[in-house]
Formats: structure tokens, C-alpha cells, sequence
């Protein structure tokens, strides 16, 4: 009977439960997989689950979009704990739990079925999990405009508008003496 089970919180289908049962798991796209999951994002054979000292392993298997323990990309085996959030790629998510297991309560289901469970429902917000790390093909950041620049330029626009302004009227009022004396002929 299983003692684990991982319940995926986001990808193509948010609730269903995996049973873990067996010494090996692996888990990935392909349908022979102990834990199958039907997603592009997912390697055939993605990452590996060993049972050792009564707790899960996990490792990724080479695949490309990667395994991520609480928002760590995995370099090597990790220790699962309950409560663990397992991600493949950036857009499944898994919950890592224990099964508390009712000695008189009826399971039907094998090592490959998975069955759907609704999300559960909570009193206060579900607590938040580690998102995986931002894609680097994520939108960059808006740049900030300096206007500093702007306002210099607008600045000396006015300036300039308003000495033309002031040369039309000294010309039209034929002030030129008043203004500039130096001027020959005045």
C-alpha cells in the first residue's frame, strides 16, 4: 500500500493524485512511466524516484527543461519531505505527501491509475509555493525613461521661442535704440 503520493497543483490535470508505490518510480511523459504525465514540457523519462530508508529519492534523468525541488533546479539526489513541492519544467507542479492511511478504508488503485480528487478547500489561502525559476526567455523588465533630457530640451526651446518673441517686438515697435544703444546709427 502506498505511503506517498504526489498531487499535481498545476499542468494538464490539477487534482489527480499519484500513488507512489515501489522501490523505483520514474516519472515522465511516457506512458510506461510509474508516474505518466502527458505534457510537452515533460521528458519521456524525466526523473527517477528511489525508496531508501522509508523516504523517497529524486533525481532527474538528463532531462531538458529540468526537476525542481522548492524552486532548486536538481543537481543530484534530494531527500523528499511531505510538503515538498516538485516541479517539472516551469509549468507542473507537484505536491509531495504522506498518505495517512485508514487500516479499514477501501483503495482502488494500481501503480499507474491516478485518480482525480477536487482541489482541496481551504479555510485561509493555500500557502504559497516556490514558483519555479523564471524562464530566460521571460519578457525583460520595462525600462524607466530618463527625462531629464526631455526637460533640458523643452526648456531650451521655450528660451529660444521666447527671444524670437522678443526680437519680433523690438522690431515691429522700432525699440531697437531703447534695447541696444550700441548699435551705430541710433
Amino acid at each position: 500500500m502506498a505511503q506517498f503520493q504526489f498531487v499535481m497543483r498545476s499542468g494538464p490535470t490539477p487534482g489527480v493524485t499519484f500513488p507512489l508505490e515501489g522501490d523505483q518510480l520514474t516519472i515522465g511523459r511516457d506512458a510506461s512511466n510509474g508516474v505518466a504525465i502527458n505534457d510537452a514540457e515533460v521528458s519521456r523519462k524525466h526523473s527517477r524516484l528511489s525508496f531508501q530508508g522509508g523516504k523517497y529519492l529524486v533525481e532527474d534523468l538528463g532531462s531538458t527543461n529540468g526537476t525542481f525541488v522548492n524552486g532548486q533546479r536538481l543537481a543530484g539526489p534530494v531527500v523528499l519531505k511531505p510538503g515538498d513541492v516538485v516541479s517539472l519544467g516551469e509549468q507542473i507542479v507537484l505536491m509531495y505527501d504522506a498518505i495517512n492511511n485508514d487500516p479499514g478504508a477501501t483503495m482502488a488503485a494500481s501503480r499507474k491509475a491516478a485518480r482525480v480528487e477536487p482541489p482541496p478547500v481551504y479555510a485561509q489561502p493555500p500557502p504559497a509555493y516556490a514558483a519555479p525559476p523564471a524562464s530566460p526567455y521571460a519578457a525583460a523588465p520595462a525600462k524607466k525613461t530618463n527625462l531629464t533630457p526631455l526637460l533640458i530640451g523643452g526648456g531650451v526651446l521655450i528660451f529660444i521661442c521666447l527671444c524670437a518673441g522678443f526680437f519680433v517686438w523690438v522690431d515691429s515697435t522700432y525699440r531697437w535704440c531703447v534695447f541696444f544703444p550700441f548699435i551705430s546709427g541710433c
